[in-house]
């Protein structure tokens, strides 16, 4: 099949498929007229390169899955270098889960914080002609 075929069945575009023949990812097959030539092997290669980055992997993080499809393995994810790249994602991710938990617990105090502060100043409100609390931003009293 052509560059244009596989595009569309990859559902992608003939541009990242020359960007990732560039990169040693997808075969530079050529016919006798020079135009680029794929078959199913190469499709199944795409997908697997998709489906990756759709799960957050670089594009570098995808070779060892290709290679290991090129070298005939039914799965991608059959061959060491591709299992030792999920390690490595897991421990990724587990660092920006815990980096996010942080955050989390840091924006959770702040929030405390701002609720006693608030309820502070609606306490001190209810002194006889005392103010109503208003929000910074408009939107009136509370």
């Amino acid at each position: 099949m052509r560059i244009g075929e596989l595009a569309a069945r990859a559902g992608t575009t003939t541009r990242t498929l020359r960007y990732y023949e560039s990169r040693g990812l997808l075969p530079a097959r050529r016919d006798g007229n020079g135009y680029r030539t794929y078959d199913e092997s190469d499709l199944r290669l795409l997908r697997q390169i998709r489906t990756l980055q759709d799960f957050g992997f670089g594009l570098e993080e995808t070779r060892p899955f290709v290679e290991c499809l090129r070298a005939g393995h039914p799965e991608g994810d059959s061959c060491p270098a591709s299992l030792q790249v999920y390690r490595r994602k897991l421990d990724e991710l587990d660092t920006l889960i815990a980096e996010l938990g942080a955050v989390r617990e840091q924006v959770g105090r702040q929030l405390a914080r701002a609720e006693a502060a608030r309820a502070a100043l609606a306490a001190d409100a209810t002194v006889p002609g005392g103010p109503e609390p208003e929000c910074e931003l408009g939107g009136g009293p509370r």
